[in-house]
């Protein structure tokens, strides 16, 4: 069944595409939400959130879609989702080659398959907080016992190269977990929606402060960082050292005193243990965790000193809105078994809202980051032969070009590879990538994932054509106006300042220790359901996300207003 075309871009001078037979037909989004910076080879082959979606749509027997597939784009990530349309995926051979999924029967029933899907979501939702709290948690938490406890530095490279098969085994289990957490939460959600939507005039609002979470783990990672300020506030020989110019003065500075010693050891060795496994952006192999540099840690802790952050304050008050939410949406529903219904449907959607911040905690962060320092350790070993310059060097192969160089360091000239890799990906800096490419059309659109990149509303929504105007998507409101301040990457962090309006590509659970200073929020990347809105809800934060190109049109010191009920940002001045 031919499918009308809404719009499509297969390329230009600029932005050249390379098309393999069937690609051109696929709607491709430029994945700024997870990764927003040019990726590096071994991420792609390895590391990628869409590796194991083929097992998500045959585990739950989508109609919408049998895989979920990536492109590299001139550095840049694109993904498409597969139809599960017999029609489609017979336009040719090569196409239904590489794309019908292992298991044939979801293709071939595509139009038959939906009840099923219906029929078990919502056992998962009503089940999976049982299965993560007693089955899964613990499984994801032996694996990374086994990965943290294994002496790295006292292997040999054959040890590691096992190791690394391991690590890659337990990411991709770990992302199998993620999509039952993910369409679990997501029945949930769609049933407290669907109830929302019966009864009649509600605030538009009120169903993303009903997401907000108030006990998770990214709440603890934020307390522990208070209590580190509380403890610093109320020690004077603490707060000198924390005087110093940066995190390394800092660092020193804490190091040369019997007191700042203890604190190191008892302190924030222990949160880089339990919180450090994560890193400015975590889908990428390339960025330090918090784990091996832990400058970001004493930068947050600076931040929290520097504005005297009030963690109880700040969770009261987010507490205090989602019972306000609740109250509010149970006040407008009739008393009865209609309400008792809303109030089961609403307990289960609540109920689900910690595995938001906690999926990022294990998954995105926790199981990326190990996988990071695995590879990490593989290339000291080969730095250390003389195979490779640098251990970061492994990032700008591909899998089997680091297997094969652990094999046989003659086998390729390893360093001519990873010379031009880190040029073009230097280059590929200077792109900014458009925000789909190939073929647009409803079907397409209607894919229930592109409301994370804030689909189909950037596909229809105008452009303003003021230069002093930037439109996005309204993620949090209220009206926030202050100093634009453009953080790109985590040496940027300490620039940040209270009372600033944060403009960035995207965010992730690492950027929010920055939430406690900024006055609002404008990003690149996200829909209404992605992480900077979400959080920048539960601080109370005007946000404005999804707008393309707000690091681009913004620089640093400009003023601007950020409405995050418009989702219109002016710059001022």
């Amino acid at each position: 069944m031919e499918k009308t075309a809404l719009g499509s871009f297969y390329g230009s001078a600029d932005f050249p595409i390379e098309w393999r037979e069937g690609e051109r037909e696929l709607f491709w989004v430029l994945d700024d939400l997870h990764c927003p910076n040019p990726l590096s080879p071994m991420f792609f082959d390895i590391g990628g959130w869409w590796l194991t979606c083929d097992h998500m749509f045959r585990r739950f027997g989508t109609p919408f879609a049998s895989d979920w597939i990536a492109k590299e784009i001139n550095g840049y990530l694109y993904t498409a989702a597969i139809p599960a349309d017999p029609s489609v995926q017979a336009e040719s051979s090569e196409y239904n080659a590489r794309y019908v999924p292992r298991v044939p029967d979801e293709t071939a029933f595509a139009g038959r398959i939906g009840p099923y899907l219906g029929s078990v979501l919502p056992h998962y939702a009503a089940s999976f907080m049982d299965w993560w709290r007693d089955r899964l948690r613990p499984e994801i938490e032996r694996n990374f016992a086994y990965l943290d406890s294994f002496d790295m530095d006292g292997a040999d490279l054959t040890a590691l190269a096992v190791l690394f098969e391991d690590a890659i085994d337990v990411h991709d289990r770990h992302w199998k977990i993620h999509w039952m957490i993910n369409f679990s939460q997501f029945s949930a959600t769609l049933a407290l929606n669907g109830a929302i939507a019966e009864l009649g005039d509600v605030d538009a609002a009120l169903p993303g402060r009903l997401q907000s979470s108030i006990d998770d783990r990214n709440w603890d990672s934020i307390e522990a960082l208070w209590q580190m300020k509380e403890e610093i506030k109320s020690d004077p020989e603490l707060r000198s050292a924390f005087a110093a110019d940066n995190a390394a003065g800092v660092v020193a500075a804490l190091a040369a005193q019997e007191r700042g010693r203890r604190f190191l050891s008892e302190r924030l060795d222990p949160y880089r243990a339990e919180f450090g496994r994560k890193a400015v952006w975590s889908h990428e192999f390339v960025y330090p965790t918090w784990f091996e540099n832990p400058a970001p840690i004493i930068e947050a802790v600076r931040g929290y000193l520097e504005t005297d952050y009030d963690y109880p304050s700040t969770l009261a008050a987010v507490r205090a809105d989602l019972d306000g939410a609740v109250a509010e949406l149970l006040a407008a529903a009739p008393d009865g078994a209609a309400r008792q219904q809303l109030q089961a449907t609403l307990d289960l959607s609540l109920g689900m809202n910690p595995l938001t911040p906690d999926h990022h905690f294990y998954i995105d962060q926790g199981t990326n980051a190990r996988l990071r320092l695995v590879l990490v350790a593989i290339g000291r070993k080969l730095a250390a032969a003389g195979t490779i310059d640098d251990p970061e060097d492994v990032m700008f192969l591909r899998y089997n070009e680091l297997r094969a160089v652990i094999g046989d360091a003659a086998s390729l000239d390893a360093r001519a590879l990873i010379g031009d890799r880190r040029d073009a990906r230097e280059a590929a800096f200077e792109i900014r990538p458009p925000d789909w490419v190939g073929t647009a059309s409803e079907d397409a659109l209607a894919f229930p994932y592109l409301t994370l990149w804030g689909f189909p509303e950037k596909f229809h929504r105008p452009r303003s054509e003021s230069k002093d105007q930037i439109v996005g998507l309204a993620a949090s409101a209220g009206i926030a106006e202050g100093p634009a301040r453009v953080v790109e990457s985590l040496e940027e962090f300490d620039q940040v300042q209270a009372g600033d309006v944060l403009v960035c590509r995207m965010t992730n659970p690492a950027w929010v220790v920055l939430f406690t200073k900024i006055s609002g929020l404008v990003t690149d990347a996200g829909g209404m359901a992605a992480h900077p809105a979400v959080v920048a809800r539960e601080f109370g934060l005007p946000a404005v996300v999804g707008t393309s190109n707000a690091t681009q049109r913004i620089t640093t010191g400009q003023r601007v207003r950020v409405n995050g009920a418009t989702g219109v940002v002016d710059v001022l001045a």
